[in-house]
């Protein structure tokens, strides 16, 4: 077949994305951008229809999927799942199948980075209590999150593209639960691997800098006022330390009173409103501390006196989100106290704290901050600045009461579309603003929730599929195709189109692997005579199973730093994982979605 000008053309392009994609010097949204731009200029794509895209029924799609997700994080539906996680025990591979089941099972229903976030803290917690290293759960739980998306259409957003890919071809979208007879054989296959055998694969992230420094931080160092109406006034540092607080593991490490400074007090020193104790605890210590007998940080003066007027003093641990405000400047330039009313009191980077003088410091992606402030303030701080927390400790976020409202309103809203009584961008958008209505989502919530780069992602993409497919770019590759599919049995063909859109997703955008290759799949089938439908279902795993590399998917890299990876660690878990995949999806497939 005759190579055409526009087919270089539109391949060059392609070509350039994709190389920019596995860059990084640019985000994929701009990256897009420029994209639909050259094809626009190249005339591959007319004027009228370059920004049909941002109006797709996918697009739309995965905007109501978001806001929903975070309707359903605000009233509490995967804490009140979490809550639960406490009492499963110490033993490992116990954690690592429940925690992992719990991300499975929510993320077939909800943004499962959403569904991560809220049980990242979860694990680290059990890390802590075990003495284990938090790396032998987050990578499970990181994997866990893209698996579980394969089960429904609202799982993922390949999904949502792939049915609407298989309306181009004339027939009906796929439904809510076409995708579950193969997604829950690979979720489930999946779970079991990674709960007995697949934690086994994960590095053991241990030593001073991963897990002592970055979680524990066993030495840090706290001055806390005793006011006049403290439990402890009158009484003796013995008592605090032995009987008031003896679950923790707080230590008064000195004594200032007035212009007196005492070093290693005696127990039996009598505490008298004023004081100013030096406390050695951990975080969670810290908390405690001042929460049962009434102390206050001393930590901030002058300029940070609205910080301290909060009885609610918490410490939380965040990491810095790829979409966060934060990276390349420093604390002073934010002016965190000022602006946000928290304190930066430790940065961590890649399992190591660091030593260098906070202020000055300059923020990257991935970054763990130790955080100080009152509860209001945290809460609008972390959103304010996009933040993930981590080990929070009081950031209830949780409306309990509505727990079965929202659930109520999300199963209906997935059953009016499985039974096709609305198209599934009309019902979830009716579900989300009737969330809305019932204030589950605050105004600003909304717009919040909709991750706009992703968006933008998907908005640029699809012209650029288009553009793809009227030049017979597609058409071209599908040849190629098949002229292994004349030569092997049916499932090589699904086999290799799997592994090649896998490989893709690991250095692209999910959503825009799916966006590439699903034209891709329709010529094949065209060409070969068979049903679009088996080789679609491909693609549609194939997107969504990146698990090779932490820039695959959002979920790989807000692990990477809690969990102290380094970029070759996914493959040891990802590889086998991957293989698992392909060998139960291909008969699957073949299975329910016959040629």
């Amino acid at each position: 077949m005759t190579v055409t000008f526009d087919q270089i053309v539109v391949f060059a392009i392609l070509l350039v994305t994709l190389v920019l994609f596995v860059w990084g010097r640019w985000r994929y949204d701009i990256v897009s951008l420029g994209a639909l731009l050259l094809v626009f200029l190249a005339g591959l794509v007319p004027a009228d229809q370059v920004f049909l895209g941002f109006g797709h029924p996918a697009v739309i799609t995965v905007v109501a999927v978001l806001v929903l997700s975070r309707g359903l994080l605000n009233a509490g539906v995967v804490d009140t799942l979490s809550r639960y996680l406490t009492k499963v025990g110490s033993r490992l591979t116990v954690q690592v199948a429940t925690l992992t089941g719990i991300v499975v099972l929510c993320s077939g229903f909800m943004n499962n980075v959403g569904a991560l976030a809220l049980l990242m803290p979860v694990a680290i917690w059990m890390s802590r209590q075990s003495g284990r290293s938090p790396s032998l759960l987050l990578m499970p739980l990181a994997f866990g999150s893209l698996i579980g998306g394969l089960i429904t259409l609202i799982g993922t957003p390949p999904n949502i593209i792939i049915a609407t890919y298989r309306a181009e071809t004339g027939l009906p979208p796929f439904g809510m639960f076409d995708f579950a007879p193969v997604g829950i054989g690979v979720a489930l296959a999946g779970l079991i691997f990674i709960s007995l055998a697949g934690w086994r694969l994960t590095p053991m992230r241990e030593g001073q800098g991963a897990s002592e420094e970055l979680f524990q931080i066993e030495d840090y160092i706290s001055e806390v006022l005793v006011p006049e109406n403290s439990k402890i006034v009158g009484k003796t540092i013995y008592h605090l330390t032995s009987e008031m607080v003896k679950e923790t593991e707080a230590m008064v490490v000195g004594l200032v009173r007035g212009d007196l400074h005492i070093p290693a007090p005696s127990w039996h020193e009598i505490i008298h409103a004023g004081d100013i104790l030096i406390v050695e605890a951990n975080p969670e210590d810290l908390t405690s501390l001042i929460e049962l007998v009434g102390l206050e940080l001393a930590e901030c003066k002058g300029d940070c006196k609205a910080l301290l007027g909060s009885d609610d003093i918490r410490i939380i641990e965040a990491i810095i989100t790829p979409d966060s405000l934060m990276p390349g400047k420093t604390a002073t330039s934010l002016h965190l106290r000022r602006n946000y009313g928290v304190n930066l009191l430790a940065i961590a980077r890649q399992g190591h704290r660091l030593k260098t003088r906070l202020g000055q410091t300059r923020f990257f992606i991935g970054d763990i901050l130790l955080l100080q402030g009152g509860d209001e303030s945290l809460q609008e701080a972390i959103k304010a600045l996009r933040c993930l927390p981590l080990a929070e400790r009081g950031l209830r976020l949780d409306r309990p009461r509505k727990v079965f409202l929202a659930i109520g309103i999300f199963v209906a809203a997935m059953a009016v579309a499985a039974l096709n009584l609305m198209p599934v961008q009309i019902a979830f958008i009716a579900a989300a603003v009737t969330m809305v209505l019932i204030k589950l989502i605050s105004l600003n919530e909304i717009y919040e929730s909709i991750d706009w780069p992703i968006i933008v992602l998907l908005g640029a993409m699809f012209p650029l599929g288009q553009a793809l497919e009227n030049t017979g770019g597609a058409h071209l590759i599908a040849d190629q195709l098949l002229l292994v599919s004349d030569r092997f049995p049916p499932f090589a063909t699904i086999t290799i189109l799997m592994v090649g859109t896998m490989l893709l997703s690991n250095v692209v955008n999910n959503a825009a692997a799916a966006v590439l290759m699903a034209p891709i799949a329709i010529s094949l089938a065209q060409g070969m005579g068979v049903s679009v439908d088996p080789l679609l279902m491909a693609v549609a795993i194939g997107s969504s199973c990146a698990f090779l590399t932490p820039v695959g998917h959002q979920s790989n890299a807000l692990v990477m730093a809690p969990g102290g990876y380094l970029f070759g660690d996914y493959w040891r878990l990802g590889l086998p994982l991957s293989v698992l995949t392909i060998i139960m999806a291909v008969p699957l497939i073949m299975f329910f979605w016959p040629y």
